[in-house]
């Protein structure tokens, strides 16, 4: 078997792309999206026409109304392809505004449902915020599963456990870039690597604490650099992982062995976090509030690209 063969075997795995015509290659269980990613769709040729006919059926329609459609669009198109569910992000720029993010919530999972698609096939994307955690919760509380990003800290994930999040996607390449850049001339790559790799233990930690506990919430590595962290993080519950990647595991035989197993590591004990504690923790972790942030701003950044697309072609239809 090839390495994506060996890899679905103890894993779901998830394409982590807006690019849904790659996506009957790789059989993925899942997919998931992001502003970034649907930009970096929405520029290519092919998805042109796919872009304008939404605008043009939804012109007269706010903005923020046609974004969504768009972004459900992709949604709707990824589904014909994967058996299992679709991640759609809630807007980044909403990501400390738990009542806004609700609304936005309700509204994406109102578009799956009018399109015939049940919410059981769909994860809301949140930024694992305070308030967007607390968003979740309500969300949960009425069936709409969420999906809580650019998550880099053990408080989030244990703030996600308590809200009764469906999964969560800690971020393994992005943890990994901050300790290398950190590190400067003295990072050691070897020595760093797999089961060493920092992004690579947070996960680790997660998923394990998640296990010990008995917690539901399920645990999708993301934001992969390497295939050696993805094989260090086979048998994690899911792991979502961008085409060219899973492009390298279908090309490659070389055996590994499955990292995550019924050994869940040394005891951790049970914790909780209310709002002063989570925050004060988050602002202790130096990597995870940097990444956090430049993860919004970078979202945002991606999102306002597509909201100025979409208003040039509204304006030219």
């Amino acid at each position: 078997m090839n390495q994506l063969q060996q890899l679905k075997q103890s894993s779901t795995v998830v394409a982590d792309t807006g690019d849904f015509l790659q996506l009957a290659r790789f059989a993925p269980q899942d997919a998931t999206t992001n502003p970034s990613l649907i930009l970096k769709a929405v520029l290519q040729p092919d998805y042109a026409p796919l872009l304008e006919s939404t605008v043009a059926a939804h012109r007269n329609a706010s903005l923020d109304d046609i974004v969504d459609q768009v972004l459900v669009r992709f949604g709707l198109e990824i589904l014909k392809v994967v058996p299992g569910r679709v991640s759609t992000e809630v807007d980044a720029r909403l990501s400390f505004d738990r009542a806004a993010t609700v609304a936005r919530a309700r509204r994406l999972i109102a578009l799956y449902e009018a399109a015939g698609i049940g919410r059981e096939r769909v994860l809301i994307k949140i930024a694992a915020t305070w308030e967007g955690i607390q968003a979740a919760r309500e969300l949960e509380q009425d069936g709409i599963f969420c999906n809580l990003t650019l998550l880099f800290s053990f408080c989030q994930a244990v703030a996600c456990a308590d809200a009764k999040v469906r999964l969560i996607s800690p971020f393994v390449g992005r943890i990994y870039d901050w300790y290398k850049k950190s590190a400067g001339a003295s990072w050691d790559e070897a020595a760093r690597s797999l089961a060493n790799d920092p992004g690579v233990q947070s996960v680790t930690r997660i998923y394990q604490y998640y296990k010990q506990h008995g917690i539901n919430t399920q645990v999708m590595g993301a934001s992969f650099r390497n295939v050696g962290q993805i094989t260090a993080l086979s048998g994690c519950d899911l792991l979502t992982i961008s085409p060219d990647l899973l492009a390298k595991l279908e090309a490659s035989d070389a055996p590994f062995e499955r990292a995550l197993g019924v050994d869940h590591g040394a005891p951790q004990p049970a914790v909780s976090f209310d709002e002063a504690a989570f925050r004060y923790a988050l602002n202790d972790d130096a990597m995870a509030t940097e990444k956090l942030a430049e993860g919004i701003r970078g979202f945002a950044v991606d999102a306002a690209k597509l909201d100025k697309m979409i208003e040039a072609l509204r304006l030219a239809a």
